[in-house]
C-alpha cells in the first residue's frame, strides 16, 4: 500500500461519513447516472441505425437484448456481488481483503463468460430460435449474435471493472470508462453499417470494438497503482469464503439480471407470435423507456457504495437517512423525467419507423405511456432492492428481484396478452411495476426497523464480530 492510497482512503471515508447526504449522494450518483443514460443512447443509437434496413433488422436487435443481458448476469454476478463486499470491507479497513476479492472476481467473471460464449457460438442456430426469433429474423439475429458473443469477454470485463471503481465511490471514473466506449460506439455505427455496409454485422462490431476500449481505460488505474483497490494476479485467491461472499450478493443479481433476459424472451416471444411489427414496437419502446430507468439505476448505484460502506462502518444512522434522500430524489426524478418520456413518445416511436408504420407509432407509445405512469414505483422498487444489496441482505434482495421478473412479469405477460392480445402484453411490464411496489413496501419497513433497532444499540442477534463484518448472519 502507498502513502498515496493511504491519503485516497482517508478522504474518501470522511466523504462517506461524515459529509451532508445531500451533497454526497449527487456526487456519487450524477457519474453513474451520466454513464447509464449515455449507455442507453447508445443502445438507441445502434438500433436508430439498424432500423434503417428494416422491421426485421430492428426485432433482431430486440432479440439479442436478452442474450447481451444474458451475459452482463454474469458481469453483474460478480460485478454487484464484489462491489457489495468490497465497499463493506473498506469501511471496515480491511484493505487487504478487499484487493483479493476484486481481482478474485474479475478473472473469474473473464473465465466463466468466455466458457459460454464459446458454447453460444457453437450452438448459435438453436440459441438464436431460444431467444424467440422468427424465421424473417433470425438471419440478422444470428450476424449480430456471433460479434457480440466474440466481444462478450470484455462486456463482462467492463462491467465488473466499473462496479469495482464503484464500490470504492470513485464513479466519476467509472463513469469516463463507460462513456468514452458508448461515445465511439456511436461514432462508429454509421461508419460500418452505411460506410462500410456491413449491416447488422456492423452494429455488432462497432459495439464490441466500444467494450475493448472501456475495458481499457478502466483498467489503467489498477495498473498504474491509481486506484484504492489493487487487482494483482498474485492476489487472486479462488477459495471458499471469498466466493461465499461474493456469491452471497451476486446470485441474487444473477437471478434477478438472469430473469430479466428470461422475461425478455417470453415479451420478445409473444410479441412475434403477433408478427415482426410488435416485436419491433417493443423492442424500440422498452429501449425508449430505458432512458429513464438507466437514470434511476444510475442513483441507486451511487447510494449503495454509501449505504454498503457506512454499514461496514456501523454508521447505522446514515444509512436509513441516506435510503430516504435517496428515495425522494428518485421519486422526483421518475416523476419529471417519466413525464417528458410520456410526452414525446410518439415521436421517439417515429423515429424508428422506417415506413412510418401507424400501427407501431401507436403501439409502441402504448407501451412507454403505460410504464412512465407506474415510473416511481418503479424507480422506489429498483432503490428498495439496492439497500438490501448494499447491506449484504440475500435474502431479501432475492426476492425482490424474483418478486418483478418471475413471480409478476412473466406471469403478466401470458395472462394478459391472452386476455386483451397485444396490447394486454404492452400493459404487462407496467402492472408488474405496481405489484412488485406491493411487496416491496412492508419489506423495506421491516428493515429500515431492524436498523432503527441498531441505531439505539439493540442489535440482532449476531454470533460474533466476524458474523457481522462479513454479513453471514440469516435474515
Amino acid at each position: 500500500m502507498t502513502e498515496g492510497q493511504d491519503i485516497r482512503r482517508d478522504a474518501r471515508r470522511k466523504m462517506m461519513l461524515e459529509e451532508p447526504l445531500i451533497k454526497v449522494i449527487p456526487v456519487l450518483a450524477v457519474p453513474m447516472i451520466i454513464a447509464m443514460l449515455i449507455d442507453s443512447i447508445y443502445n438507441i443509437t445502434d438500433t436508430y441505425f439498424v432500423s434503417q434496413i428494416g422491421i426485421s433488422a430492428t426485432a433482431a436487435v430486440g432479440v439479442n437484448d436478452s442474450l447481451m443481458t444474458l451475459m452482463r448476469a454474469v458481469a453483474m454476478c460478480f460485478g454487484i456481488g464484489a462491489s457489495s463486499y468490497v465497499s463493506r470491507l473498506l469501511g471496515a479497513k480491511d484493505y487487504d481483503r478487499a484487493n483479493r476479492v476484486g481481482i478474485t472476481a474479475l478473472l473469474t467473471a473473464l473465465l466463466i463468460v468466455s466458457l459460454l460464449a464459446l458454447a453460444g457460438y457453437i450452438f448459435i442456430d438453436p440459441l438464436i430460435e431460444l431467444l424467440g426469433a422468427t424465421p424473417t429474423v433470425k438471419p440478422y439475429s444470428v450476424q449480430y449474435a456471433s460479434w457480440i458473443l466474440f466481444a462478450s469477454p470484455f462486456t463482462v470485463g467492463t462491467v465488473v471493472l466499473s462496479q469495482l471503481m464503484r464500490a470504492e465511490g470513485n464513479t466519476r471514473y467509472s463513469m469516463v470508462g463507460m462513456v468514452s466506449g458508448c461515445i465511439i460506439n456511436i461514432g462508429l455505427d454509421p461508419l460500418f453499417i452505411n460506410v462500410f455496409g456491413l449491416g447488422i454485422a456492423g452494429a455488432a462490431i462497432a459495439t464490441g470494438i466500444s467494450k475493448l476500449i472501456s475495458f481499457t481505460i478502466l483498467l489503467l488505474p489498477y495498473i498504474r497503482g491509481k486506484a484504492l483497490v489493487e487487482l494483482k494476479l498474485k492476489l487472486f485467491t479462488p477459495i471458499k469464503s471469498i466466493y461465499a461472499e461474493i456469491l452471497k450478493m451476486g446470485i441474487p443479481t444473477f437471478l434477478r439480471t438472469s430473469l430479466m433476459a428470461l422475461s425478455i424472451i417470453v415479451l420478445n416471444s409473444f410479441a412475434g407470435s403477433f408478427g415482426d411489427m410488435p416485436l419491433a414496437a417493443v423492442s424500440v419502446a422498452n429501449k425508449c423507456t430505458r432512458l429513464v430507468g438507466a437514470a434511476i439505476l444510475g442513483l441507486g448505484l451511487g447510494f449503495q457504495p454509501i449505504a454498503g460502506y457506512c454499514w461496514g462502518a456501523k454508521a447505522y444512522a446514515r444509512v436509513r437517512k441516506a435510503f430516504w434522500t435517496c428515495s425522494a430524489m428518485g421519486a422526483a426524478g421518475g416523476l419529471v423525467l417519466g413525464a417528458i418520456l410520456a410526452l414525446f413518445a410518439p415521436q421517439l416511436i417515429h423515429m424508428f419507423s422506417s415506413a412510418d408504420n401507424v400501427e407501431m407509432i401507436s403501439l409502441g407509445s402504448f407501451i412507454i405511456i403505460s410504464q412512465c405512469i407506474t415510473m416511481v414505483m418503479h424507480v422506489w422498487g429498483m432503490i428498495i432492492n439496492g439497500l438490501y444489496q448494499a447491506l449484504g441482505k440475500p435474502v431479501g434482495a432475492t426476492f425482490l428481484g424474483l418478486s418483478r421478473q418471475l413471480i409478476f412479469l412473466i406471469p403478466s405477460i401470458v395472462v394478459l396478452s391472452n386476455l386483451f392480445g397485444v396490447y394486454g402484453l404492452a400493459a404487462s411490464q407496467a402492472v408488474a411495476d405496481v405489484l412488485t411496489v406491493v411487496v416491496a413496501l412492508p419489506m423495506v419497513m421491516i428493515l429500515i426497523k431492524q436498523i432503527k433497532a441498531l441505531e439505539s444499540g439493540n442489535e440482532v442477534s449476531i454470533k460474533s464480530k466476524r458474523a457481522h463484518l462479513t454479513f453471514g448472519e440469516a435474515e
